[in-house]
Formats: structure tokens, sequence, C-alpha cells
């Protein structure tokens, strides 16, 4: 397998992190509810889906509220925290892998919404749930190279419309066990939104320096976990094992190309289930403690996720603290990014 691809930032600085909850809690009780006849018929435990992934509640936005809409309410709380205006912003990234359309853009209406100036550049950039760290990379490197002087990267995500589908189809009179499995990683899904500010390190020696990190790519996997706005089928095993792989690699090349992540003070990682959480933790080594768990609370919210638990942990963190982010997205790829606070 071809090695990592690394990169290293020279002065560049998140500035913020901020996240929105989407307000209604529903439970993995009540989606059993919901499944309740195709798991008599299947003869299929109600608690399977608590106990398998570990997600024990998830969000959903109210009716009328867009996934967009809370991406701008991210924003405008992210500027807010990074004390930067919206006059200043010279890109904008949206990450989401939500959309309602396949044009224009879901950055035109962040950008309208959030009063940015024509000259921000704005657009998206979709990588299933590496989409944010995918984002902060590129805008880094154009902080670094002096074509802006500060980016706004957004994700917004909204389970429900798919939640909806997917349980009218296990609850068909059709649907089989082979069914539920392939679609159980929808039933995990979460809504929520995040945003981050990212700017020069120099101007702001306050904020909390972006080092760098590697990626690698393992596309012959592109077809273990499909997903649209009907569905999301997946291979849960093909996905755990390979993904996985893919993550030990970078890993262990990583560390032999100069990284020093084995004692970090914490490991922000995407946050998908319970099974492929401690996988990562086992495989690579981490301490467990320093590894901070959303997903049972809110769910695997896509791109959205591993900000959104950023946000939570950073008033936790203290001035020199390391952080490592960490991401495997469907695809398959994997990105890991060192943060120092």
């Amino acid at each position: 397998m071809n090695g990592n691809a690394t990169f290293k930032h020279h002065n560049v600085a998140l500035l913020s992190v901020n996240s929105v909850l989407a307000p209604e809690v529903v439970s993995s009780a009540e989606f059993d509810e919901r499944l309740a006849p195709s798991l008599k018929r299947l003869r299929l435990s109600k608690k399977l889906l608590e106990r398998v992934s570990g997600v024990k509640e998830r969000r959903w936005w109210s009716d009328g509220v867009e996934f967009d809409d809370a991406a701008i309410l991210a924003g405008k709380k992210a500027l807010a925290q990074a004390g930067v205006d919206a006059s200043e912003i010279g890109l904008l990234i949206n990450t989401s892998v939500t959309r309602r359309n396949l044009e224009p853009s879901v950055a035109s209406k962040v950008h309208n919404g959030l009063g940015l100036p024509s000259s921000a550049m704005n657009f998206d950039v979709a990588n299933a749930c590496l989409g944010f760290v995918n984002g902060m990379s590129l805008a880094a490197n154009m902080i670094d190279s002096g074509q802006i002087k500060y980016a706004l990267i957004v994700a917004g995500e909204d389970a429900k419309p798919t939640q909806e589908t997917t349980f009218q189809r296990l609850n068909a009179e059709t649907s089989t066990r082979d069914d539920y499995m392939r679609e159980f990683a929808t039933l995990t899904l979460g809504s929520g939104a995040a945003a981050a500010v990212i700017g020069p390190a120099d101007a702001h020696p306050e904020a909390h320096r972006i080092v760098g990190g590697v990626s690698r790519a393992g596309t012959e996997h592109h077809e273990l976990c499909v997903g649209g706005p009907s569905g999301m089928y997946t291979d849960t095993k093909g996905l755990l094992d390979n993904g996985l792989e893919l993550v030990v690699d970078a890993w262990d090349e990583a560390h032999q190309s100069g990284w020093n992540w084995k004692s970090m003070d914490r490991y922000v990682t995407h946050q998908v289930s319970k099974s492929y959480t401690n996988a990562i933790i086992k495989a690579v080594g981490l301490v467990k403690d320093r590894v901070p768990i959303t997903f049972s609370k809110w769910g695997n919210v896509g791109p959205a996720s591993l900000p959104m638990t950023l946000s939570q942990e950073a008033d936790s963190l203290k001035k020199g603290d390391r952080v490592l982010c960490m991401g495997v997205g469907s695809g398959l790829n994997t990105a890991m990014m060192e943060i120092a606070w």
C-alpha cells in the first residue's frame, strides 16, 4: 500500500470551534418501538440497536428547522467566539453530507445567511465523515499561502428524513434480517451542526496552533458504505475490518515519519459506535480515558461529529495540551490532525 500524505502547517491556528445540538432527543428504545413489527417478525431483540452500537439516543431537528439553518447558527456562534467579523472571512467551506439538492452548493445559502462579503470564496467539500477535517486542511493551506486571512468551516446534518424512510422499508413484510443488518448503521445516525474559525497564528497567540497531520486512502473499499437521501447501506464488518487496517497503517507510518502521538492529552475521534471506538483504542494503544465519547448521546453526526466533540472538550483543555483529531470516512479514507491547544 502506498504511504501517507503528510501535511504540516506553519502559521495557522484554530480560533474557535462551536456546535449546535438538535433539540429533539430520540432514544434507541423509541426506534425499537417504531420497528417493533419487523423486530418481532424477524425474531430480533428490541435492545439489539443500543447493545451493539452503544447509541442510547440521538437528536433530530424540530419541524421547520433545516440543517443549513443550523449550520448558519453554528457559524454565527463560531465567529462571535473567535472575535472575527463576518466581513473578514475570505473562505467558507461547507462539509455537510446532508443536502437537499445537487446545486447550488449548500455553502451558497450559508454564505448568504452569515452575511459574508462577496470576496469570500464559498463551496462544498464532501468526503463523508472526514469532510470537516479535510476542510480545515484545505483552508489552512490557503492561510499559509497568504491567499486568505480567515476561514470558516461548517457542517450541518439531518438524519431524520433518512431514518424515517428506513423505518418504512424495514417494517415492510418483505424485509429480511439481512436488510436490517445492512441498514443498521442508518439507525445510529444523529443530527447536529458545528463550525470552526481558523486564521493566522501570529495574529492570535492565544489561539490553538494547527500543527499538521497525515491522511491515507483505501478507495478499493469504496462500496462498503453507500448512502443517499433514501438510506445508507453498510457492510458493517467489512467497514470495521478495513477501516481499522487503514488507521493502523497510517498510525504506524506516521510514527516512523516523526510524528509522536502516543501520549496526547486528548484523542478526539469521529464518533461511530462502541465497537468502532473500542477497536481503534485497542489497535493503536490509545489511553482510553483520553478519548471522549459522544456517540452514546448524539449518535453518528457525520462530519459534524468530530468538531462537536472537540467543542464539548474545549473548556476542559488547557494551554499546552496536545490534541489529535482522528477519523475514518466512507470511501475509505482516514485523516489525523494535531492541534497544540
